[in-house]
């Protein structure tokens, strides 16, 4: 199966590296992106030329392919089962959730001279980077691409329900499937919760487990897949 990977914030298709090689010995066609804005030098990009570069990934698979989205990319392949819901096989969301029709796609941290630059690991302190050493955050920090404004503030557009038929695979790191369900039971994730078919799986990891599970992370999204 072909397997399209969006990262999230302030990556691009590189963070894959460890993961992709796990993922063709086990038989799949891993695809990392590079969104526009993230990793192309377009400052200037859209919500909508992320979701335009995606949409064409689906579209020129060898089949129907599988969409992974981490973190706050999770919304960019929930956007593109809502756009080719006949086309995207299943959704993979690791650490993340999808956003709302009418919400701003990202717009977690501060805007500066057009971007929103990587704010440091304070507010990512606790579960979200234990498992990072201080080698690996400098590593991470000194990489991070600044997300274009228009990105950051693009607004999410969702308009058909067929998006709900589409099998969804929730990959927990910091967080775990029972506290998942409770979020969606809580209304919480309103999206998820209109799903038909919703599956958690558990991961013991920090927010960034391509980079510190790698190998195991592989194997969650094979197995998706398989299934």
């Amino acid at each position: 199966m072909d397997v399209l990977l969006i990262a999230g914030l302030w990556l691009d298709g590189s963070a894959w590296d460890e993961v992709v090689p796990e993922l063709e010995r086990l038989g799949h066609r891993p695809v990392p992106i590079t969104l526009p804005g993230q990793g192309d030098g377009a400052a200037s990009a859209t919500l909508e030329d992320q979701v335009a570069t995606v949409l064409a990934a689906v579209d020129s698979a060898a089949d129907r392919p599988m969409v992974v989205g981490h973190s706050a990319s999770s919304t960019l392949a929930w956007l593109a089962a809502d756009a080719r819901p006949e086309r995207v096989a299943k959704v993979v969301l690791i650490g993340g959730f999808p956003g709302r029709d009418g919400t701003p796609h990202a717009d977690f941290f501060e805007i500066k001279d057009g971007v929103m630059p990587f704010p440091g690991w304070g507010p990512f302190e606790g579960p979200d980077s234990a498992d990072l050493d201080e080698e690996a955050k400098e590593r991470l920090a000194s990489a991070a691409i600044p997300v274009p404004e228009k990105v950051a503030n693009g607004v999410v557009r969702l308009v058909d329900e067929r998006r709900f038929d589409v099998p969804v695979v929730v990959v927990c790191p910091e967080f775990t499937p029972a506290q998942a369900r409770e979020w969606m039971a809580a209304g919480q994730i309103p999206e998820l919760a209109k799903a038909e078919n919703v599956e958690f799986v558990d991961i013991d990891s920090g927010h960034w487990p391509m980079f510190t599970k790698p190998g195991e992370l592989a194997r969650i999204i094979a197995a998706a897949a398989a299934a």
